[in-house]
């Protein structure tokens, strides 16, 4: 028989067992099959981007799925891609090619796309050989890139279908804009930060008067695009100058003074300045009043001809130059310290500017109402079902979307304008003339369309759509819809709401059944993970030290769906602690297996009922009941349940007792029954093995390798459940369950009274085991030999309680069963020591029992507090005073 290495080395074993399952093929999908689809599309990750811990949450979740169903019978697909990322690709290649002091504009359109292609295909799989270090089982062979030509064709069609259909348009609206980067940017890619900046308090002079209208903002030099100051209607300190003019200082332009109920009047002093063209809520108050729109800036956010003496400015110095005219003319009232919160872009850092802009969009409006309909009903859900009420609120709400960039990587817009009659001719095809005047005088549009635009397609075009060959038309129909998108809640709007707009749009059919949405990882201390903080983590370093398995079982183990996933590198070590536990147990299982000679029926032999010890009995009956719980808990996205069980399963009940309850059949017991017991581990064992193999895919692999009862591989073979693994679990017995629960219970609180007294465990202690109803006598006396030796004892006496002074006891209840361990302490410690160590312990307590019923009492805050908290505190509170009672009853035997 194969053995393990004497220790688990995750860098010895993962590389190997990855590219094995790779060459075997068993990530593969079939476009026709007998078994029944079940498909996930991988969120894109950037193809400038490493794989980072939020991407290693996602996947392993994702990976989780999809192993799961492989071994469940389905023919899985998980489709995996990466996004061109438009922004931050040209932003790599632009840095690149500064340090030649070479610019885009040097090298023209069509060469600097060639750049990035190049970089392209040097870098771009980084992330791929990551994904594999993680244990990612993507169908590769499937592996598609957003700017790939089926991709490509599919965004053409979409783009002109829907501009056909007059839901695609070009126009002016106020958009978010970087001026380093001098294109419109999506609200993702805005980071808001908090910056210590100053509110300007600026006299405005009212016409045809001495007087003033004192306002206040953030931003003084976008006074110079002022085309009006507003005041509630109600407002009776300027009811009287509703319709009058003010004059703009510095550069004398007079606005209207008008009314709007988007005014607080509460606020500052009641008026405030509109700036159309620069601010959003601005530009709805300009669109009602139909002001005039003045943009200030070019597209380098550096101020323009309308800005007049201040043409030329950076917005940070013409803001400094501006205050400082202001206060030249006395019009500056004042100027107070003021935190707020300013929008910066995530890809260059500056600071975002609202900026009048010619752009495409596309109305949301119409696409909105089946992508609500198909949520309210049911027909996709997600999970949790609290995101179901953020997604709805925020399709009540949709607005145009800005689908343009000024960018030259990317899905170029398929619409020529023509030079002579000035209209567009839009096709999937270059075309030769302007489908309106004829004209050869066309243009093809130099904007390229917003990443998230074909991200939109991601579900359906990566399937080969529009595309009317066989291979496409099959893998759609196999794989659309996809059961699961797996994904961050931060992209529900920026992404999933328009996945779920395109699929009914153009499938007709949404495109994926169940939207799981997960927390964002943060730090141990719940602080969000920035370079900046010095709290960020690498996947791949927690890989190279604790290997890949001990990492996902760490997110598994603790993901609370929708919740924030606090990271912490001590709980993986702990994982990698328990991934040696599996290891070292399944050596010493396969070590006690040396001489055992697997049946020819192999995995389907079956052990006979009469020579089963009631230990392989019991651990039979609680492998039923895991293989129940994880069932149960993957079905109902409870991962954490179906982590957290089979750790316990492993580690307390097969490693911790299974193992020790069976070694002495191992040494002295007959050869018949030394068969069985070995048979029964080994079945044990497998089971094991398979339940955890999408948990912890690499050494579960590997020791299954090692197994005398496997089939080809782990990742093919079935997972266990109650329902295909009834002849095994026949054998469970509640009976034998009960009677070594009873004597597991006997000998942890024998133990647990060894640990409190501080006695060694080299003295093997004399024992007394109170007991009055005759079945449990039987139960305790048939068990005395493996109580005796798992509790090192000298003699364990089984009746009646007996004299109790100067004895430690601890009850022990299992179901109707109740026994009383107690151990005479003569000799062994030292009364009064212990007397004062108790009378310590009662203090503390009765403290925590004092602090806890005053917390529990506090209306306040059981109303505000999480639930589980509240809990948590009741149970610790009853524990507390149950511990109160037991010791204080210690201190009366031992006075």
């Amino acid at each position: 028989m194969k053995t393990l290495a004497d220790r688990y080395s995750p860098q010895e074993v993962e590389s190997n067992i990855y590219k094995w399952w790779e060459d075997a093929g068993y990530f593969k999908s079939q476009d026709q099959s007998t078994k029944p689809p079940f498909s996930i599309i991988l969120p894109p990750p950037n193809v400038t981007g490493f794989l980072h811990l939020g991407h290693a949450l996602d996947h392993t979740i994702q990976d989780l799925l999809i192993r799961w169903k492989r071994m469940s019978g389905f023919n899985t697909m998980w489709l995996p891609g990466t996004d061109h990322a438009g922004i931050a690709t040209q932003t790599v290649v632009e840095k690149e090619l500064k340090k030649k002091n070479i610019t885009r504009h040097d090298l023209g359109r069509e060469k600097f796309v060639d750049e990035i292609w190049k970089w392209k295909n040097e870098y771009g799989d980084r992330i791929y050989n990551q994904m594999r270090r993680l244990g990612d089982s993507c169908d590769w062979e499937r592996a598609t890139f957003t700017l790939d030509d089926g991709v490509s064709n599919a965004v053409k069609k979409v783009f002109v279908t829907l501009y056909e259909k007059q839901a695609i348009y070009k126009g002016q609206k106020l958009v978010n804009w970087s001026g380093p980067l001098e294109t419109a940017i999506s609200d993702l890619e805005v980071e808001h930060q908090q910056v210590k900046g100053a509110m300007y308090h600026i006299n405005y002079p009212i016409d045809g008067s001495d007087q003033f209208l004192t306002i206040a903002t953030t931003r003084p030099e976008t006074m110079l695009g002022d085309t009006a100051v507003c005041v509630h209607p109600d407002d009776e300190r300027y009811q009287a100058l509703i319709g009058k003019t003010v004059t703009i200082p510095l550069i004398n332009r007079k606005i209207k003074i008008i009314a709007d109920t988007y005014v607080d009047r509460e606020f500052g002093s009641g008026v405030v300045k509109i700036t159309p063209a620069h601010d959003f809520n601005d530009y709805k108050i300009g669109k009602t009043h139909k002001l005039e729109f003045i943009n200030i800036l070019n597209k380098k956010c550096e101020l323009n001809e309308h800005a007049g003496p201040y043409q030329g400015l950076k917005v940070a110095d013409a803001r400094k130059k501006v205050v400082e005219d202001l206060k030249a003319l006395g019009l500056l009232v004042k100027e107070e310290p003021h935190v707020h919160s300013v929008g910066h872009c995530s890809r260059s850092g500056a600071v975002v500017e609202p900026f009048l802009s010619e752009q495409w969009f596309m109305k949301m409006d119409q696409l909105s109402i089946p992508a609500k309909r198909v949520v309210e009903s049911g027909t996709l859900r997600f999970e949790p079902e609290s995101w179901t009420k953020v997604y709805l609120h925020w399709m009540n709400i949709i607005e145009d979307w800005c689908i343009s960039r000024q960018l030259w990587w990317g899905h170029r817009i398929p619409a020529w304008l023509c030079g002579d009659c000035e209209k567009y001719t839009v096709s999937e095809t270059t075309p030769s003339a302007c489908q309106h005047c004829s004209s050869h005088n066309i243009k093809q549009e130099e904007d390229v369309l917003d990443t998230w635009f074909s991200s939109a397609l991601w579900a359906f075009s990566t399937m080969g759509w529009p595309a009317e060959n066989t291979k496409s038309i099959e893998t759609q129909k196999t794989f659309y819809p996809t059961n699961y998108l797996v994904t961050g809640h931060d992209i529900i709007f920026f992404w999933v709401a328009r996945m779920i707009m395109m699929g009914l749009e153009f499938k007709k059919d949404v495109p994926f059944r169940t939207v799981y949405i997960h927390g964002l990882v943060r730090d141990s201390q719940g602080r969000k993970m920035s370079k900046s903080l010095g709290n960020s983590v690498d996947p791949i370093d927690m890989i190279e030290k604790y290997g890949a398995d001990a990492l996902r079982f760490s997110f598994l183990a603790h993901l609370f769906s929708g919740k924030d996933f606090k990271f912490s590198e001590q709980r993986v070590e702990g994982y990698r602690n328990f991934m040696n536990k599996v290891w070292n147990a399944s050596r010493f299982v396969l070590s006690n297996l040396a001489d055992f000679k697997a049946p020819a029926e192999g995995i389907k032999a079956m052990p006979a009922k009469a020579q089963l010890s009631v230990f392989d009995q019991w651990i039979i009956t609680k492998l039923a009941e895991t293989e129940r719980i994880v069932q149960e808990a993957l079905e109902t996205e409870k991962f954490s349940d179906a982590a957290n069980e089979l750790y316990q399963f492993i580690w307390n009940q097969f490693c911790d007792w299974y193992i020790e309850f069976t070694k002495p059949i191992m040494t002295s017991a007959s050869a018949e029954e030394k068969h069985t017991t070995q048979l029964v581990m080994a079945h044990v064992l497998n089971r094991i093995v398979r339940l955890l193999h999408p948990f912890c895919p690499f050494i579960t692999e590997e020791i299954y390798g090692k197994l005398p009862l496997k089939s080809e591989a782990c990742i093919i073979d079935s997972y266990p459940t109650v329902d295909n693994d009834k002849e095994f679990l026949a054998f469970a017995s509640t009976e034998a369950e009960l009677e070594i629960d009873i004597v597991k219970e006997v000998i942890t609180a024998i133990r647990n009274i060894r640990g409190e007294n501080r006695i060694s465990p080299a003295v093997k202690l004399n024992v007394r085991l109170g007991v009055l109803d005759a079945e449990t006598q039987k139960i305790l006396s048939h068990n005395r030999a493996a109580i005796m030796t798992l509790a090192r004892l000298e003699n364990a006496a089984i009746g009646e309680d007996g004299d109790l002074m100067k004895c430690a006891v601890a009850p022990v209840a299992v179901k109707d069963a109740r026994v009383n361990v107690i151990i005479p302490l003569e000799g062994l410690v030292d009364f009064n020591e212990e007397i004062k160590r108790i009378q310590k312990t009662i203090e503390k307590l009765e403290k925590d029992v004092t602090l806890l019923t005053n917390k529990l009492s506090n209306e306040r805050f059981v109303q505000n507090a999480d639930p589980d908290v509240v809990a948590a505190d009741k149970v610790l509170l009853q524990q507390s005073r149950e511990q109160v009672v037991s010791l204080k009853e210690a201190l009366t035997r031992f006075q």
